[in-house]
């Protein structure tokens, strides 16, 4: 139980954190968009590729920590549970 309980808390912290960066991110990157393609001519442009670059950057960051998240799942049942002790 510990275990699932330390899984489902460092997902939540996860998430927060992503969620933090990302709107950390937006501004930035919005600007530079700006900067790049012009206040009117590049907005829609560069909205449709920000969300391009988003979504293609969420899709190997999800694979890369659900391979991780397997990995130490795997480590774990092989070393007997959390702390190595047997599951109850």
């Amino acid at each position: 139980m510990t275990a699932e309980v330390l899984e489902k808390f460092s997902t939540l912290i996860i998430t927060a954190l992503g969620l933090v960066a990302a709107l950390a991110w937006n501004t930035a990157i919005q600007t530079l968009f700006t900067e790049i393609f012009g206040q009117a001519g590049g907005k829609l442009v560069g909205q449709f590729f920000y969300a391009i670059l988003v979504t293609v950057v969420v899709i190997f960051a999800t694979i890369y920590v659900g391979r991780a998240a397997e990995r130490a799942k795997k480590a774990e049942e092989e070393r007997g549970g959390l702390f190595g002790r047997s599951k109850d």
